[in-house]
């Protein structure tokens, strides 16, 4: 039994949902599963320690008792990779500390998968990126992308390389309509054309891809300061407002269901982001609240404007955190994704990476 690693090209592909609907695809068939995610980098606070969201999910999707310790043995903090650049993190020992986990996890159960880091490129600085871990762990790699345009293939190429061998398959994820046809009838070809397998594309499913701008609002303890501009609408990315209002303007139509992070202290982009169809709600920061005029043209244009006291670069990691996880924090999340794959994929055959 080999383990599956599920890495991803770029955050927030929905590598978390894949893993654990896989998992839990196996539970269903007999078999029994572990988990782990040998980086911790989707961090939050949890009983007096900095801990992984996902491996606690996986512990009540999957209804493991392991150690969270032993699902996540290095926690991928600031504070982590400011010691490793300065030496202070031995990358011998974080290999074994990870194997020997590995070996813990998979002792009794004839199942594992194991989550990659944010980015597959994650933990160089250790010598832990995702093909390092496959090659320490003997493990075969379902690769989870995302497809917007064909510049995307450069980046699924350059980690089947990283990969090599190990490399089991591509599974495009959260595919907009308008993109499958050029997915399926040009790149997947090709890709497969390349040595490149592909095991199917999953359609985007709007309560997987993003959050709604109420809930956007709720995790970050927002004040929101538009009394009639609906909260119902997904976000799905977010956008930094940083820049002159013509550059920004230009930049913010080309987007879709984001939200844009600026000053409170800045109405031309604030008005910029208000004109663009493709942005849903305005992210303000450092407490500054906006003109009348500017809510005015929120109201109007049934855009929630929300207000944080925190500084600029506090709000983004903030708002990047919540985005980035998705909707994937719960049991029916996990669910709706194995119905997405049993669709769209071939499960057995996704499963069957670990023969």
């Amino acid at each position: 039994m080999n383990p599956i690693l599920v890495s991803s090209t770029t955050e927030s592909t929905g590598k978390t949902a894949v893993a654990l609907a896989l998992a839990r695809h196996a539970a269903d068939r007999g078999r029994s599963v572990g988990y782990m995610k040998p980086r911790g980098t989707q961090l939050q606070s949890a009983v007096g320690k900095t801990l992984d969201r996902d491996p606690l999910l996986a512990r009540e999707v999957l209804d493991l008792d392991t150690e969270t310790h032993e699902m996540e043995p290095v926690v991928y903090s600031p504070t982590f990779v400011e010691d490793a650049i300065r030496g202070r993190e031995d990358p011998t020992a974080l290999r074994d500390r990870v194997v020997e986990s590995y070996g813990a996890i998979a002792d009794g159960n004839d199942f594992v998968v194991v989550e990659g880091a944010d980015v597959y490129t994650t933990g160089g600085i250790v010598d832990l990126t995702d093909p390092d871990v496959a090659d320490v762990l003997d493990a075969s790699v379902l690769l989870v992308s995302e497809y917007d345009d064909p510049r995307d293939v450069d980046d699924v190429l350059a980690a089947a390389d990283a990969f090599g061998d190990r490399l089991g398959g591509v599974l495009f994820n959260s595919v907009a309509d308008a993109d499958f046809d050029q997915l399926t009838e040009d790149v997947i070809p090709f890709l497969e054309g390349r040595g490149v397998p592909v095991f199917g594309a999953l359609p985007t499913v709007r309560e997987l891809a993003g959050v709604t701008v109420g809930e956007l609002a709720a995790e970050l303890g927002a004040e929101v300061l538009t009394t009639d501009a609906p909260t119902d609408g997904f976000v799905e990315r977010f956008l930094v407002g940083a820049m002159g209002r013509d550059a920004a303007l230009s930049g913010f139509r080309r987007t879709r269901d984001a939200a844009v992070v600026t000053g409170g202290d800045r109405p031309d982009i604030q008005t910029a982001a208000l004109e663009a169809s493709g942005v849903r709600c305005l992210v303000l920061s450092g407490g500054h609240r906006p003109t009348g005029a500017v809510i005015g043209r929120a109201e109007d244009a049934g855009k929630p404007v929300l207000l944080l006291g925190a500084n600029t670069r506090t709000t983004i990691d903030r708002v990047e955190s919540v985005i980035g996880g998705g909707r994937t924090q719960d049991a029916d999340s996990v669910a709706r994704m194995g119905e997405l794959l049993a669709d769209a994929a071939d499960l057995d055959a996704l499963v069957a990476l670990s023969e």
